[in-house]
C-alpha cells in the first residue's frame, strides 16, 4: 500500500533528444530509459502521477497539418495536443508496463486524455509567449507571418539569433478530469495525465467548455495536479542534476536544500532563466505555497536518489 504521492513532470529529453530526428524508434528508446526509472520509484514505495512535455511532437504535427492542408483538413492546435497526449501516453504505458513486469510489480498503468481549464481573459492570449515548432531565419519568419498569420518572435538557437512561432500560454486554473484521476489512484494505478500541459479549455456562457489554441506550461500544470490531488512531492525531471545560482559563471553554485523564502529571493534576483529553469522553480514554489511537503528538481537518472534526499535541488517550506 502506497503512503506518499509524487507528481512527476518529465522534460522533453525523456522522449526526444535535441540531436535526434524524432522517429518512433528513437522516442521509444528514450521512453524506455525513463520508464525504467519510473519503475524504480514505484518499487521504492511511491504512488505516481506522471505528466510530460510534448513540444517537439506537437511542433512536428503542426507542420504536418500545414503541409498536407490541400489534401486533408488541418487540425487545430488543441487537437494536436490531444493527439500527442495519446501518442506519448501509449509509449509510456507500453514501456512502464514492461518494466513493472521486470520488477515484479502488478499495478495498472493508464493514460488519461486530460483537459485543463484556463481563464479566457488570461493576458497571454493578447501577448503570446510560448514557442512551438522549429527555429526559422528572420526571412522565413516574416513569410510565415504574412502567409499563415503566425505570431513570431525572436529567439535564440544556441549562440545564434533565430525566430520561432509563439502561441498563448495561459496559466492552468483547474484539472477537469481530477475526479477520474483520483479514482484511478484509489486502485493504485500509475496515471499518465495532462501531457504537454493538458488540452486548454475555457468555460463558455452556457456552462460548456471548449478547446482553445494554446499551450500550457507542463511544469505549472504539474503543480496544479499536485494541488488538486494533495500530493506529497512534486518531482521535476530535467537534463541537469541541480538548479544553480550564477549559472555558467565562475562562481556558479548548485542549489541543494533551500527554503521557499530563499528560492523567492533567488527568483527576485533573476537567477532562473525564463526559458529554462524559471518555469520549473516557479512551479516548485507554487507547490510549496499550496502545502506540498517538498518540490524537487533533478535529472532523470537521479530521480530516486533525489526523492530520498541524496541529490538534486529540494525546496521546502522552512
Amino acid at each position: 500500500m502506497y503512503e506518499e504521492l509524487v507528481i512527476v513532470a518529465l522534460g522533453g529529453n525523456a522522449i526526444k533528444q535535441s540531436d535526434q530526428k524524432g522517429t518512433t524508434r528513437e522516442q521509444f528508446e528514450n521512453v524506455d530509459i525513463t520508464a525504467k526509472q519510473i519503475a524504480r520509484i514505484c518499487k521504492a514505495g511511491y504512488l505516481q502521477v506522471l505528466t510530460h512535455g510534448n513540444g517537439p511532437q506537437a511542433g512536428a504535427l503542426l507542420i504536418q497539418q500545414e503541409e498536407a492542408k490541400e489534401i486533408v483538413p488541418p487540425q487545430t492546435l488543441a487537437c494536436c495536443g490531444a493527439m500527442t497526449q495519446g501518442q506519448i501516453g501509449w509509449m509510456f504505458q507500453n514501456r512502464i508496463g514492461y518494466h513493472f513486469s521486470q520488477e515484479g510489480l502488478d499495478y495498472p498503468v493508464a493514460t488519461m486524455i486530460t483537459q485543463v481549464v484556463v481563464d479566457k481573459d488570461d493576458p497571454d492570449f493578447q501577448n503570446p509567449s510560448k514557442p512551438v515548432g522549429p527555429f526559422y531565419t528572420e526571412e522565413e519568419a516574416v513569410a510565415l507571418k504574412d502567409e499563415k498569420g503566425y505570431v513570431v518572435k525572436e529567439a535564440k538557437a544556441g549562440q545564434e539569433k533565430a525566430w520561432r512561432r509563439v502561441v498563448p500560454s495561459p496559466r492552468p486554473v483547474d484539472i477537469y478530469e481530477k475526479r477520474a484521476i483520483r479514482q484511478l489512484l484509489d486502485i493504485e494505478a500509475l496515471v499518465i495525465v495532462s501531457g504537454g500541459g493538458g488540452i486548454p479549455i475555457v468555460r463558455e456562457e452556457d456552462g460548456s467548455h471548449s478547446g482553445v489554441d494554446a499551450v500550457i506550461d507542463k511544469d505549472l500544470t504539474a503543480n496544479k495536479l499536485g494541488q488538486v490531488l494533495n500530493a506529497d512531492y512534486l518531482l521535476i525531471l530535467t537534463d541537469v542534476e541541480n538548479a544553480y545560482v550564477n549559472f555558467n559563471k565562475p562562481d556558479q553554485k548548485a542549489l541543494e536544500t533551500i527554503t521557499l523564502s530563499e528560492a523567492e529571493k533567488y527568483q527576485e534576483q533573476g537567477q532562473f532563466a525564463s526559458g529554462s529553469m524559471g518555469p520549473k522553480m516557479d512551479a516548485a514554489m507554487r507547490f510549496i505555497r499550496s502545502g506540498g511537503k517538498s518540490a524537487i528538481i533533478t535529472s532523470l537518472d537521479k530521480a530516486l536518489d533525489a526523492l530520498e534526499g541524496k541529490t538534486g535541488t529540494r525546496i521546502i517550506k522552512k
